[in-house]
């Protein structure tokens, strides 16, 4: 009886273990989109349950709809920066912005004199899924693909023109900047902080940015801290980028 019993439970975990093997993930199931429209005031970037990164693309910062720093409704984008609010109504956060691009850029500025440039977006590529988001620029043809760890984020911008890849690196962005920095270590690497007055009165983030291939400031003419880069991708397609953070230090963030 004992032997029948056993070989009955053994059966009926076989089958169990089989049936979640084929069953999809959980996380299929989200859709990151949700509440990005209307007055959600939710993102659809790339962020991991109580990460300190939440990697996702800007469209707006002006008005109520801004609060997360993205509406879906929108055609055009102002960059990728690292941490956002979610669905909290009230507008904040939006560190440490990055947009790729090709030619010459077209700087604009807000009623404050801040620097800004937008890129007309292919919706039709936008994707969206846990811990990813990706979308092609229709104005430099660059897809550009976010991911995330914890504390750190990911960026793969693809340049269909390698030669033309240049960066758009904003610490003005979005919050008035109480103080801020930011210097090349090497050519592959860029540090800095931007402490921000928003709906946190003194807001810190301390980064660290390191490129896989050779970067080099090409203009800070636009402002102090609002820099051009220039990517030296003369051999390859791909420029990969990963931030990490922290709120206390630099030396924080390198090791994060």
């Amino acid at each position: 009886m004992m032997k029948t019993t056993l070989i009955i439970v053994s059966f009926l975990y076989s089958l169990a273990f089989i049936s979640a093997q084929n069953s999809p993930s959980l996380s299929s199931y989200v859709n990151p989109f949700i509440g990005t429209g209307g007055t959600g005031h939710t993102f659809p970037g790339a962020t991991l349950p109580h990460g300190m990164v939440q990697l996702s693309p800007d469209t707006r910062t002006e008005g109520w709809e801004s609060c997360a720093g993205y509406y879906y409704s929108d055609k055009e984008i102002l960059g990728f920066s690292h941490t956002h609010l979610s669905g909290t109504g009230v507008p904040d956060l939006g560190d440490i912005l990055v947009l790729p691009f090709t030619g010459t850029p077209q700087i604009q500025r807000y009623s404050n004199n801040k620097p800004y440039i937008k890129s007309s977006i292919d919706k039709k590529t936008e994707q969206a899924k846990p811990g990813y988001y990706s979308v092609e620029l229709q104005d430099s043809k660059i897809k550009a693909e976010l991911s995330c760890t914890d504390r750190v984020g990911w960026h793969r911008y693809s340049f269909q023109d390698p030669p033309d890849s240049k960066i758009f690196l904003d610490l003005q962005h979005r919050d008035e900047l109480i103080e801020a920095s930011l210097q090349t270590t090497n050519n592959r690497e860029i540090t800095g902080y931007r402490i921000s007055k928003g709906w946190a009165r003194k807001q810190h983030v301390y980064f660290v940015m390191q490129f896989s291939a050779d970067v080099e400031v090409i203009d800070q003419s636009i402002g102090k801290y609002s820099w051009i880069l220039k990517a030296n991708l003369t051999d390859k397609k791909s420029l990969l980028i990963k931030v990490g953070i922290s709120p206390v230090s630099v030396e924080g963030a390198r090791k994060n």
